[in-house]
């Protein structure tokens, strides 16, 4: 094991030096050691390269919020070691970024295999919320519960210890990593781009798994290219700990019958690790166009889609879908200037990061008296990272400026949101 600089990831190599690279990515929770059942056999036929989520299994603890932002330090770590082609596996989130790799860097993926994975993990809300959580409780309430998540009932009532092994994992790892790899999950969705991926692709699944079960397997073998689904019995999300043999020998068999030993296929050539894209002329007509300054309707467009995107990010998707459910003819301009103008333009500025504006918001709300609005925000403080200790100190502040009735009634209010939104699972 080396020191992990912040842009790479912690590994480890088993296996023959001179045989081809298949990389191995682990769930969100887990460590390499979740693939330990299956080393002796793989690395009869490859080099295996492992690699730690940050924050997990003792790797430094520098978060990474998105699944692109995964993909770049793995390949860095990759680039420094002289890996430029390979075979790749991954579970779950490690399946995410298996996913991207094969879009974003297809020239390097020879062969695809994809177990527990999803184009789209659940809702962003979901995520989200287990982010608040984790931040508010600690990773206790996920490493708790994680045995129902990974494991059907007759295993985990059969195999105490490896429930242990699996919950200690979980235990371990550092809260801020976790609650970042939860916003990368959040944001994830490619179900658009599924056609894409050109690497020879198998899908795995545990028939009872319920996080990313058979319907999320299926959509990516729907979308993807000549994609192949196995259905493993017995098996729910760590269907590689649960059923070691079944996953292996899918495996051995996929990445032994489906390497690309040529880039021929592909068209795209690899550029260098770092190196900006290549410079395209557009040609005088284009050049002219993109030259010319958009019309006021592209503007609006752009702080639409950018206000949607935040206004879901922040406020979540249910609270919008509730809220825009309701939206006529009458409203319809209304909320389409709140989206453009409250959360394209304001919202999305960079002088403030989102915890600040929470800040604001909470009090301004509290200040004017419409507390009709301050569950919501509430809610959103917590998503963009407020304990509800800072909560508290911001009411506390506002009962200072803004009055004793005032604060005592938005304490009222977030009180009964706090509660109802970091109460752990039972």
């Amino acid at each position: 094991m080396t020191e992990t600089p912040p842009n790479t990831l912690q590994y480890r190599f088993d296996g023959p030096e001179d045989a081809p690279v298949l990389v191995i990515g682990p769930s969100l929770g887990t460590t390499w050691h979740m693939w330990d059942r299956q080393i002796s056999e793989l690395t009869q036929h490859w080099r295996v390269f492992r690699y730690d989520l940050p924050g997990h299994g003792g790797a430094p603890a520098h978060p990474a919020t998105a699944v692109a932002e995964l993909t770049d330090r793995l390949v860095a770590t990759l680039d420094g070691l002289g890996v430029h082609r390979f075979g790749y596996a991954g579970c779950s989130i490690g399946g995410a970024v298996g996913i991207d790799l094969a879009l974003r860097h297809p020239y390097r993926v020879a062969s695809l295999a994809l177990v527990a994975a999803s184009p789209r993990f659940g809702s962003a809300d979901e995520f989200r919320q287990r982010g608040v959580i984790v931040r508010t409780n600690g990773l206790e309430p996920m490493a708790r519960t994680a045995p129902e998540r990974w494991f059907t009932p007759g295993f985990a009532a059969a195999q105490p210890a490896i429930v242990e092994w699996a919950v200690q994992m979980v235990r371990t790892t550092d809260p801020g990593c976790y609650i970042a790899a939860c916003e990368a999950l959040a944001a994830f969705d490619v179900r658009g781009e599924l056609a894409r991926v050109a690497a020879p692709t198998l899908v795995v699944v545990g028939a009872e798994d319920r996080v990313t079960g058979p319907a999320e397997a299926r959509t990516l073998v729907a979308g993807i290219p000549d994609a192949r689904l196995a259905l493993v019995p017995a098996a729910s999300h760590l269907a590689p700990v649960e059923q070691p043999v079944a996953v292996t020998d899918l495996l051995v068999r996929h990445f032994s019958t489906a390497w690309q030993d040529t880039l021929a296929a592909i068209p795209v050539p690899p550029p260098v690790h770092g190196a900006p894209p290549p410079a395209v002329h557009l040609g005088p007509i284009a050049e002219l166009t993109a030259a010319t300054a958009p019309d006021a309707s592209a503007v609006d467009s752009g702080l639409r889609d950018a206000g949607t995107r935040v206004r879901r990010e922040v406020l979540g998707d249910a609270h919008v879908d509730r809220v825009t459910a309701d939206t006529d003819a009458f409203t319809e301009d209304f909320d389409d200037l709140l989206t453009r103008y409250a959360w394209g333009e304001i919202w999305s500025r960079e002088g403030l990061d989102r915890r600040s504006r929470s800040c604001v918001t909470l009090t301004a709300l509290v200040a004017s008296g419409r507390l009709e609005s301050l569950p919501a925000h509430v809610r959103a403080a917590l998503r963009n990272g407020l304990t509800p200790t800072e909560i508290k100190e911001v009411l506390l502040q506002t009962a200072v400026y803004c009055g004793m009735p005032a604060a005592g009634a938005a304490f009222a209010v977030a009180q009964s949101v706090i509660q109802e939104a970091t109460t752990p699972p039972v």
